[in-house]
């Protein structure tokens, strides 16, 4: 009789002893090296784990990362910020292209805390912080760059009165006067208004102006050059006239200057006086076709240029 054979196809052998094994199972064989080598150091056991064991190859600080569980995982971040799938980050950070707080990430399983960690992809910040809200709002002539008027004028804060009353802590970045609307931007992040304003990074900011008399090149070639104001000489960055009509000029005027009422005075030192203002655009940020008195939220891109432009 053929002897029954094996899986892999081998005949049995009946004769082949077995023996029986009274060794006792290792105790908490399945506890992670983690918890092994924290057990170590606090004398709970009386041997390091061997460092061959497991990832001896990684340095300090990413077993000092591997150690925290708090937070959330870097691909899960990445991939609420709307930067791609989880499976897509995870590629990013396998390519070296992910930043956070200024090193780079090549070990997959890192956890940040969004309220905290500055994450770049391709050298461009990401805003990860759920808490930050920034938006673009179209002020209207007449309303009072203030959240809350004692005069009891109207005031943006007039128009984001829902959100905040909802717990959203909304402030203006910069001023515009009353007679001037357009372009004015909001948000809780302190640090990014204050550096919008600051004149150290030189945020650009444009202007449409309607203006009495009619403009020619000689006007464009003296805001480029400059004139002597009260507190000193001021010029535009970039000026164009982009029509003249019935003794009225429409000048497009661009600078990165904050003094008060500096399109104005500008204009009028120039010769023409302001009848209408509107802010158009900052920096990259446009107002386009928002209607007066409206808001709508900046996109990753709005927002990534602005970070770039100051530094952050």
């Amino acid at each position: 009789m053929t002897p029954s054979a094996r899986r892999d196809g081998t005949p049995e052998n009946r004769r082949e002893k077995f023996y029986l094994s009274n060794a006792k199972p290792a105790k908490k064989q399945h506890v992670r090296f983690e918890e092994r080598r924290k057990n170590a150091r606090s004398g709970k056991l009386t041997e390091v784990p061997h460092p061959l064991a497991d990832n001896w190859w990684d340095d300090e600080e990413t077993k000092n990362r591997k150690d925290n569980t708090e937070g959330i995982r870097l691909q899960k971040v990445l991939a609420r910020a709307g930067v791609g799938s989880r499976r897509h980050a995870e590629v990013m950070i396998d390519q070296g292209r992910v930043e956070v707080n200024g090193k780079k990430v090549t070990v997959q399983g890192m956890r940040v805390d969004p309220n905290v960690d500055i994450i770049r992809v391709d050298g461009v910040r990401i805003n990860v912080n759920e808490d930050l809200e920034y938006f673009a709002f179209n002020k209207p002539r007449g309303v009072h760059t203030t959240m809350s008027d004692e005069f009891d004028r109207e005031s943006v804060g007039a128009y984001v009165s829902e959100r905040v009353a909802s717990g959203q802590r909304l402030f203006h970045v910069g001023r515009l006067d009353a007679d001037t609307e357009g372009l004015l931007l909001l948000t809780n992040d302190g640090e990014l208004a204050n550096r919008l304003t600051h004149p150290r990074y030189e945020v650009s900011k444009t202007y449409l102006a309607t203006v009495l008399g009619e403009a020619n090149h000689d006007v464009i070639k003296l805001l480029r050059t400059g004139v002597e104001l009260e507190d000193g000489p001021a010029k535009a960055d970039y000026v164009q006239i982009v029509d003249v009509h019935n003794g009225q000029s429409l000048i497009r005027v661009e600078l990165h200057e904050g003094r008060k009422h500096i399109v104005r005075r500008l204009l009028k030192a120039a010769g023409f006086p302001v009848q209408r203002l509107v802010r158009t655009k900052v920096h990259t940020v446009q107002l386009g076709e928002m209607k007066p008195g409206t808001m709508r939220a900046l996109n990753s891109s709005e927002l990534a240029s602005l970070y770039k432009a100051v530094e952050m």
